[in-house]
């Protein structure tokens, strides 16, 4: 089954003649664990943001869990999780609170809620950090919350938008060992990320964009074998240049 479809995508933002994301076609199947990587400005974040509804795009088709996204949002937003790069919580509110929130929103009733969020707060090693403001947390801690406010729901597909950027590397361990189970549980995720290295070791297949275009896609090591790379890393430096 496919998880993600998208057709010629154009998006093109308003004020500049130059696409942001330029004829982007590609698939993802159920269960993979999908990269888009590049360089900042590569359009990673505009195409993550059109796939969950957050920006309209110019033209093109865009399917998520085989709905269109342009028609069809309602039926698509109950399926997908959501966790943006900037933290979607609320800094005067307690790490508790803003569960609570989120859990609302999603319409999950209070018995289900608090089993949840305790089963993700002892995986995700945040139990002591509950009943603290989120202002007052580390980012780490920050964006373990923010992970967990997007899973409340246990989404089909998961969306994540540099999930471990600028964190210690504890809580980095602490999200890529959980992602890694979530994604051996089935969950498709759709991941953006410049580190590179953290890259390679968890998706199934990833595409390497450079100025809103489609410069490769595959599974990593078929990637570093077609051209000859050593790393991810060396790969999209060379791509890219």
């Amino acid at each position: 089954m496919t998880a993600i479809k998208i057709e010629h995508l154009y998006k093109t933002y308003r004020g500049t003649d130059k696409p942001a994301v330029d004829d982007l076609s590609l698939k993802v199947d159920d269960g993979e664990f999908f990269g888009l990587l590049g360089a900042n400005g590569a359009g990673k974040t505009t195409t993550l943001s059109i796939l969950c509804g957050l920006r309209h795009y110019t033209q093109g088709r865009v399917e998520v869990a085989g709905k269109d996204v342009a028609r069809q949002m309602d039926a698509i937003r109950p399926l997908i999780g959501v966790v943006p790069q900037e933290y979607a919580l609320y800094p005067e509110l307690t790490a508790a609170e803003n569960l609570k929130v989120f859990g609302g929103i999603y319409g999950i009733g209070k018995s289900d809620l608090k089993q949840r969020i305790d089963e993700l707060a002892e995986t995700l090693d945040v139990a002591d950090q509950m009943n603290q403001r989120i202002g007052h947390l580390s980012g780490g801690q920050k964006r373990r919350f923010n992970l967990m406010a997007g899973l409340l729901h246990q989404p089909k597909i998961l969306f994540l938008d540099e999930p471990t950027v600028g964190i210690d590397v504890k809580s980095q361990q602490t999200i890529i060992d959980y992602l890694r189970q979530l994604h051996q549980q089935g969950t498709t995720i759709i991941y953006t990320s410049h580190l590179m290295q953290e890259a390679e070791s968890l998706c199934t297949r990833v595409a390497i964009m450079n100025q809103g275009r489609l410069v490769a896609a595959g599974a990593p090591c078929q990637l570093l074998e077609q051209h000859q790379a050593t790393s991810l890393h060396d790969l999209c430096l060379t791509l890219i240049s």
